[in-house]
């Protein structure tokens, strides 16, 4: 398509995602320059699509000219009410349960074990649950378009595989028997939220004039 995304994190689960989906797609990507400089934008919104749109406005300024791509996804799980949502990625540390400062980096483990912990005893079949992103495309303070991708599944009660990041061991497909964690990279890209997410917004791009 000859389309050069910029793209905002420094998550390395989402940076895989996106690579897969640019090899798939034959498009560029490359990271937003200095981006570990960049003091974050506060995510303030109470939705997926607020924050991704604010995120790619804050960072389109960095980058004149180029397509900045801005993702917010996370996970929902009914018997919370929607939680963790929009606090995903936070989850734990909204329960007070934080890493020591020499610790490594287990967020992703300490947000499952909560995840677990406030579904303990809730039955299998009331344990739905699903990812959602949003993705946002900016350029020089204007958003061009959002695009959308869902999932469903079912929150285990314990942890299968080692692929995947987040709350991928926990998440199960049952139509597959599988866990996100235990897809590859390819078969979670064309299943996953953000990989539906892309393949919508590369539609929308291809079908729009050239901005």
């Amino acid at each position: 398509m000859g389309i050069c995304l910029t793209v905002t994190t420094t998550s390395k689960g989402k940076l895989r995602d996106f690579a897969a989906a640019a090899n798939a797609h034959s498009i560029e990507l490359k990271p937003l320059a200095s981006l570990d400089t960049i003091t974050a934008p506060v995510e303030d919104g109470d939705t997926f699509e607020a924050n991704a749109r604010l995120k790619a406005l804050y960072y389109s300024q960095f980058a004149p000219g180029e397509l900045v791509l801005a993702d917010d996804s996370g996970l929902e799980v009914d018997a919370l009410g929607g939680a963790p949502g929009v606090r995903s990625a936070r989850f734990a540390a909204d329960a007070g349960v934080t890493d020591s400062p020499d610790a490594n980096d287990n967020t992703d483990v300490w947000n499952n074990i909560v995840l677990l912990q406030k579904l303990a005893g809730v039955e299998i079949e009331k344990r739905t649950a699903r990812y959602r992103c949003v993705l946002a495309l900016a350029r020089d303070g204007r958003v061009l378009c959002t695009a959308f991708g869902a999932i469903e599944g079912i929150i285990l009660e314990a942890p299968r595989g080692h692929g995947g990041f987040g709350y991928d061991p926990l998440f199960f497909l049952p139509a597959l028997n599988t866990t996100m964690a235990e897809l590859d990279i390819e078969a979670k890209l064309s299943l996953s939220h953000r990989g539906r997410a892309l393949n919508s917004l590369l539609q929308q791009l291809a079908a729009a004039p050239a901005h």
